[in-house]
């Protein structure tokens, strides 16, 4: 299987991947425009828009576009992320160009009706209060905002009440023109696909786009920060972010696979020693996440309000000891995991069509399967050992407490404790 790549005239690119033993086949328009993209009186809008693409356009109703997928027995959705917006469908290989007529339809020709915008105005506010009432999702939202203080990566994707109550349909609309541009699009597709028939219809429904030159990102700032909210709940939600390294950068793989040494698994160190040894939490787990232009390494445990300060202080002497002792056993089992999730996730053409859309907006290609598996088994104890000290002794580390939080320790103590 080999990726395909042609780039139309007005800077839309199509890239494909077939896969001969497929009949059914993943196609979607990722945008590389999201939350971070939001000026702060516009947080919440991308993700809005997301929502709306499936209420009405000029030609079709709400439910003309579920009717018209679900018809010939596909699906289509949506997400918005920090730096990107995706609307894909699953279809089978004789239903694509139907595909590509609806995902071109909410793209370029929203009917942003007033209400329908309204409807969903409430599905989104019932969302943001759900997220809200689970203490294991908004604390993640609290520790970005931490990290990346009064800045747009810092902010909820979702947005909040007050702003998304005033959204109207020019706002929507004046983020369209802004951002979505055909530069900052990529159509991705895998399975039973035909490259040049996709590059032909890519032509007919995109290729006319005026090109939109869009204002850059802010720049991210990861900054150290702290916030504690005290609730009478049944466990301490306990969320840590050290600064990590950016998409690009050489370390990104060293962090990714020192994550799942530290507490990506059963077997990992945080899992063995705070769930399975001292039985201080039922979830913990530590993973690495990336940006365009920054990264951070996140650990996150639930406890009971009187475990929270000794779950803290064994987390942070795990990561002090895996900087200086990390094994190369564990370092093999951690890159196995890594190659394992990579390869059966990749069994999937939606998996495949993701990654496509992310590596072609990372690196301008999409690198060989190959050449990503020979990252990983590049990062070495040494790597790893580097990772884990860097992370030690930055300096950069964010905090979020939630729940019956009063013997919890704050930053300056964690401090001392990486450092002892």
């Amino acid at each position: 299987m080999k990726t395909r790549l042609t780039t139309l005239p007005n800077g839309f690119r199509v890239v494909t991947e077939h896969m001969p033993a497929l009949e059914s086949a993943a196609v979607g328009v990722w945008v590389t425009a999201g939350a971070r993209h939001e000026a702060a009186e516009q947080n919440g809008v991308a993700h809005f828009l997301e929502h709306m693409a499936f209420k009405g356009t000029a030609t079709r109703s709400a439910l003309k576009i579920a009717e018209e997928i679900e018809d010939v027995g596909g699906y289509i959705n949506a997400y918005t992320s920090r730096e990107m917006t995706a609307y894909y469908a699953r279809v089978l290989r004789d239903d694509v160009p139907l595909a590509m007529d609806l995902i071109a339809d909410i793209l370029r020709s929203p009917a942003f009706d007033p209400r329908e915008l309204e409807v969903e105005r409430g599905v989104i506010l019932q969302e943001i209060g759900q997220a809200a009432d689970t203490p294991d999702d908004i604390i993640f939202d609290w520790l970005q905002e931490a990290a990346y203080p009064d800045q747009p990566i810092g902010r909820p994707i979702l947005g909040h009440s007050e702003r998304v109550g005033g959204f109207t349909g020019a706002d929507l609309r004046r983020f369209v023109a802004d951002h979505y541009g055909p530069g900052r699009m990529i159509l991705s597709a895998a399975g039973a696909v035909d490259h040049d028939a996709l590059v032909r219809l890519a032509e007919r429904y995109f290729g006319d786009m005026p090109e939109v030159i869009a204002a850059p990102a802010e720049p991210a700032h990861f900054v150290r920060g702290e916030r504690r909210e005290q609730r009478d709940l049944e466990q301490a939600h306990f969320a840590l972010a050290f600064e990590g390294p950016a998409w690009r950068d050489p370390e990104a793989y060293a962090a990714q696979v020192f994550a799942l040494a530290l507490g990506g698994s059963m077997s990992s160190r945080l899992f063995q020693k705070l769930r399975e040894e001292h039985g201080l939490c039922y979830t913990i787990f530590a993973q690495a996440g990336a940006h365009d232009d920054t990264g951070n390494t996140t650990i996150y445990a639930g406890t009971g309000a009187d475990q929270i300060g000794r779950l803290a202080e064994l987390t942070m002497d795990e990561i002090r000891r895996a900087a200086e002792d990390l094994t190369e056993v564990e370092a093999a089992r951690a890159r196995a995991q890594m190659k394992a999730g990579l390869l059966m996730g990749l069994e999937s053409p939606s998996a495949r069509a993701e990654r496509m859309a992310r590596l072609l907006s990372i690196w301008g290609r999409v690198p060989d399967v190959d050449e990503t598996v020979a990252r990983i088994e590049a990062v070495g104890v040494p790597e790893l050992r580097d990772e884990g000290a860097r992370m030690v002794h930055s300096g950069r580390m964010a905090l979020a407490l939630y729940g019956p939080i009063d013997g919890a320790p704050g930053l300056a103590e964690l401090d001392g404790r990486l450092a002892a």
